[in-house]
């Protein structure tokens, strides 16, 4: 019962907020292109439900043919100007509302992983999680430090799964919120 609340949470949410922050983005884009030219959205495979795979937008806050690495490689990563912006505010993560719109991602959920991470998709198979849809933001997100070895984010991802609930989400946002505005610059 509780996803198909979810899904109209998430759908509701992300159309609403898309409205509101629509002007944002588009002088977002516009910057980005004046950067190099090239587009500003930046798309690439990801690991969803039941580990299919989906297109996975963000804003482009790297330099074009960037190779795509896991998150604990970000230090070898070279990232634009305006990039280190739209990073240190999560900005570059708006795009995602639209595949949370044609239902490949939930607001709430375990981030959704390259298809090379192998390691966390076989971890994420045996707790259950890989049967969730991936999320803008998550359990491990939120209890998160960096370079998180893929066994202990596993495991965050395995009780969101075994405890899913609306409270759950909510406890979720508002850490998620407090995480964002306290955040210390990362690039």
């Amino acid at each position: 019962m509780y996803t198909f609340v979810k899904r109209i949470i998430d759908f509701t949410a992300s159309l609403g907020v898309l409205i509101l922050v629509s002007p944002i983005m588009y002088i977002m884009g516009v910057i980005i292109f004046f950067q190099d030219f090239h587009n500003p959205i930046y798309s690439h495979y990801r690991v969803g439900k039941d580990g299919k795979q989906f297109k996975f937008y963000k804003f482009r806050s790297m330099p074009v043919e960037t190779p795509n690495v896991e998150s604990h490689e970000k230090d070898k990563l070279t990232i634009t100007p305006f990039g280190k912006i739209i990073r240190r505010t999560n900005l570059d993560e708006l795009p995602q509302l639209f595949s949370i719109l044609r239902g490949d991602m939930s607001l709430i959920g375990p981030r959704p992983p390259i298809p090379s991470q192998k390691k966390l998709l076989d971890m994420r198979k045996k707790n259950g999680a890989i049967h969730l849809k991936p999320g803008l933001t998550g359990w491990a997100q939120v209890n998160s430090y960096d370079n998180m070895p893929d066994d202990i984010k596993a495991a965050y991802d395995g009780y969101y799964n075994e405890n899913i609930s609306f409270f759950l989400d909510v406890k979720i946002v508002l850490k998620t919120l407090l995480y964002l505005a306290k955040k210390p610059p990362s690039y």
